[in-house]
This record gives C-alpha cells, sequence and structure tokens, in this order.
C-alpha cells in the first residue's frame, strides 16, 4: 500500500470529505459501507459461508468495522492501512476487544482470516505494486477464505465524478473489473464473480429494488469482485 503520508493529513477530515465528494448521490458514507456489506452478506449466505475472522485492508478510519460485526456476526476484526492517524481514529471510533488495528508495514500476514475485505484501496496504489498488494492480502487468508475488493466502476460517470471531487482520489484512475480480476487470478486466486451496485441515487431509490437483477451489468457506481483462495 501506498500514501501513508497523505491520508495523515486528510485523517482527521476523510469522513466529512468523502460525504462532501458523495453529497449529489444523496446519501452518505455511512450508507455506502452498509450496503457493501450487506451485499456481501447475501453472496456468502449463498455459498453457505461465515466469516468469524474479517481482514479490513485499507481500514482508513474504521466506518466499515461495525457492520462486520452486526450483518456478518464476526467475532474478529483486523484492520490495516498505511495512515497512523486513520488507525487511531479507528480506535476511537470502534473501542471493540475484537477490533485490532495495524499499519501494514507492522503486521505479517498469518493466513487465518476468512475474509478478506478492500474497498476503494487498489486504485491509490501504484500499478507495479498492485500484485505484492493482493500477495499480501492472499497470505493473510486460510485456506478456502474469500477476498472480496470492491473499487469505482471506470464506466460510471457518478464515480468519476467522485473521485475527481475526492482530493485523495483526484489524479486517480479506476480500475475495471476485469483488470481486478487479472490480478487476482495472476496472485492464484479463483474468481467467483463480479457484481455491480449504486446505480439510482437516493432521488431515484424507487427503482433501487431492481438493482440486484442488474447487479451482473457495468451501470453501478462501484463492483465488487470475489475470488476464493483454494
Amino acid at each position: 500500500m501506498a500514501g501513508g503520508a497523505s491520508f495523515d493529513d486528510w485523517a482527521d477530515q476523510y469522513d466529512a470529505i468523502v460525504d462532501r465528494a458523495i453529497a449529489p448521490s444523496g446519501e452518505t458514507r455511512s450508507y455506502f459501507a452498509r450496503k457493501r456489506v450487506e451485499w456481501l452478506a447475501g453472496r456468502l449466505a449463498e455459498m453457505g459461508l461465515a466469516a468469524h475472522t474479517i481482514l479490513d485492508f485499507g481500514c482508513g478510519t474504521g466506518m466499515t468495522t461495525p457492520w462486520y460485526f452486526e450483518l456478518l456476526k464476526a467475532k474478529r476484526v483486523i484492520g490495516i492501512d498505511v495512515s497512523a492517524k486513520c488507525l487511531a481514529a479507528a480506535r476511537r471510533k470502534c473501542a471493540s476487544p475484537a477490533a485490532e488495528y495495524h499499519l501494514a508495514e507492522h503486521y505479517t500476514p498469518r493466513e487465518d482470516a476468512d475474509l478478506a475485505f478492500s474497498c476503494g484501496v487498489l486504485h491509490h496504489i501504484p500499478p507495479r505494486e498492485r500484485a505484492a498488494a493482493i500477495r499480501y492480502v492472499r497470505d493473510c487468508l486460510c485456506p478456502g477464505g474469500i477476498v472480496a475488493v470492491w473499487e469505482n466502476n471506470a464506466w460510471s460517470l457518478a464515480a468519476r465524478y467522485t473521485m475527481w471531487a475526492n482530493p485523495f482520489d483526484r489524479g486517480t484512475r479506476p480500475l475495471s473489473a476485469r483488470g481486478v480480476r487479472r490480478l487476482l487470478g495472476a496472485e492464484g486466486l479463483t474468481v467467483l464473480r463480479t457484481d455491480y451496485l449504486f446505480i439510482f441515487p437516493r432521488l431515484l431509490r424507487v427503482f433501487r429494488g431492481l438493482e440486484p437483477n442488474l447487479a451482473r451489468l457495468p451501470l453501478g457506481a462501484q463492483f465488487q469482485v470475489l475470488g476464493r483462495k483454494e
């Protein structure tokens, strides 16, 4: 992972900055964090899988941690990030004995996570370093463990606007779902499925019930690629 110092600069304002960038959607960062985990929970349930130990790769300020406990019934959450200030904020927000937070450079993979979750991280990592990042995540997973990678959809105008409006995303480029699948496959992870989510803003929320039927089409602002360590 890269960019620890720059994210330290934004740590105190991180949540507010993201909320401003996504304001045209009519929703908050917390809404999207919950919906991502809800979607993932549904896919894991379909596969009959449980996630007792979850690695959050690029956990930031810990926004997603409560949803791991509530929606996935996690027993342990390990947050990894490059920003010491973001990790300090996560510890303040999520002061649970079942949640721990580590700088990436200080945490050694132990092959003990049932699930690795990453949202909006890869596009911040220089292309030449992404394979190493995926290997790091893979080595954190137990055999049969699942990795869920969320990234912004390059085909979505809403996602591109959000990245432009967000100062720590500005200048980065979104990855394609094909690119994420290629990264996972190259590091020995079996790709299971790709889903697109977040098509309709709050103004058109009456249509959100259609989104599960449209999830295989590249219409949503974000996509999830699921992979498995065999």
